[in-house]
């Protein structure tokens, strides 16, 4: 088979909750994330573009009916270019490149955009249908934000536990102290901002049209343990997780272009990083935090390479604590894994942050000069996923 190599990563700044894309609609903000990445091969006809995956977790608003598609339509790509978007929550855009890298290896395509997009902003509220009609009774709306909603009655009660309080059990499990948390989160910040005072991203991030967002609007740069440490347990009495250890509630769109090596000519630039394994894991879905350890394993075992070869990881922190178990439990040195920060500090847009950490994997291989690279992202309800690169410029 053929291999699938990242020809170009895009996305946009991240905004925070009710903040500066708020305005913004999630089809739009896949517009700019897909105009974005496409700008970056401007030799590329768009009419040879094979297929465009897109990740979305939520579905539930203007997102709905496959943002993909809508975002092909609204971008003004030719209406040959056909799309689908794909659902695995926080790891959606993850599993869009991955579905785009066994498409082009298949040779079903030769060029696939993928990508994803999440405006939790704007996710609405929900009523559920009523059983028969004219209901007497009250019915409450059901945010659709972020987490379980209109659980089914059958699933056992020690999975559907929250978010937090998942992770609460993860700190007790491996005994991660809120000090280690608090301290992963300020690294996440300050090396966020310096990448950003750097220049890293601005090859990167793309402006979102009518908005002044110059960068991801949830990097603290002056954030520390004391500050941190004065918060107070957000999900339990006496717990560890606070919104200073915890990814934020975001809104923001990112974007690849993969395709074969045979496409270099059409799409005019030569390949950025070759696909060389995936993995996919599962859990209790409690246990969520802890599946990417197995994934990125499997994705590993399936490049031909281990822990020793890899020089940068790119891990989605929706937790510290999360994040702290899945290093300790990899041989790899804590300091080449989110080295341009995380999504504590730039943000979690659910349905986007799997492209977002596969396309900074990439830039920082280069930039680093490293050949070997792992993107891992936690999903919730039990899953992880993984991706292993290769820098082609370090073979």
């Amino acid at each position: 088979m053929d291999s699938a190599f990242i020809y170009a990563a895009a996305r946009t700044p991240f905004g925070k909750f009710g903040g500066a894309l708020a305005g913004v609609r999630p089809d739009d903000l896949a517009v700019t994330a897909l105009r974005g990445v496409l700008a970056k091969v401007p030799g590329l006809d768009p009419a040879e573009i094979g297929d465009v995956v897109w990740g979305n977790a939520n579905g539930a608003g203007e997102d709905n009916r496959n943002v993909g598609r809508m975002a092909v339509l609204l971008a003004g790509l030719p209406v040959t270019v056909p799309a689908a978007t794909v659902n695995r929550l926080c790891g959606s855009s993850l599993d869009a490149a991955m579905i785009a890298s066994r498409a082009v290896e298949s040779g079903d395509a030769g060029i696939v955009v993928a990508g994803g997009v999440e405006s939790m902003t704007r996710a609405p509220w929900v009523l559920p249908k009523p059983s028969r009609a004219f209901p007497a009774g009250d019915t409450a709306a059901v945010s659709t934000t972020l987490g379980w909603r209109l659980v089914n009655p059958l699933m056992p009660k020690e999975w559907t536990v929250s978010l937090g309080e998942a992770n609460e059990q993860l700190a007790e499990k491996f005994s991660v102290s809120r000090e280690r948390q608090d301290a992963f989160a300020v690294r996440s910040h300050t090396l966020a901002a310096a990448a950003w005072d750097s220049g890293f991203y601005d090859d990167l991030v793309v402006p979102v049209e009518g908005v002044d967002l110059p960068r991801d609007e949830g990097i603290r740069p002056g954030t520390t343990p004391e500050v941190l440490a004065g918060l107070k347990p957000a999900f339990r009495p006496g717990g560890t997780i606070t919104a200073g250890n915890s990814s934020p509630l975001n809104d923001g769109a990112s974007a690849l272009v993969l395709g074969a090596e045979t496409a270099a000519g059409r799409i005019g630039a030569d390949p950025v990083a070759r696909v060389a394994g995936r993995g996919a894991a599962a859990t209790e879905p409690q246990m969520f935090g802890y599946a990417p350890v197995e994934a990125a394993n499997q994705a590993l075992r399936r490049a031909g390479v281990g822990w020793g070869d890899v020089g940068a990881v790119e891990l989605n922190e929706a937790f510290a604590v999360q994040s702290l178990v899945c290093l300790d439990a990899w041989p790899v040195d804590p300091e080449i894994v989110n080295t341009k920060g995380g999504a504590i500090a730039i943000g979690h847009p659910l349905g986007a942050s799997g492209g977002r950490v596969l396309g900074t994997l990439a830039h920082v291989l280069r930039e680093r000069r490293e050949r070997w690279g792992v993107a891992a992202i936690c999903i919730g309800v039990g899953q992880g996923l993984a991706v292993v690169i290769e820098n082609v410029s370090a073979r």
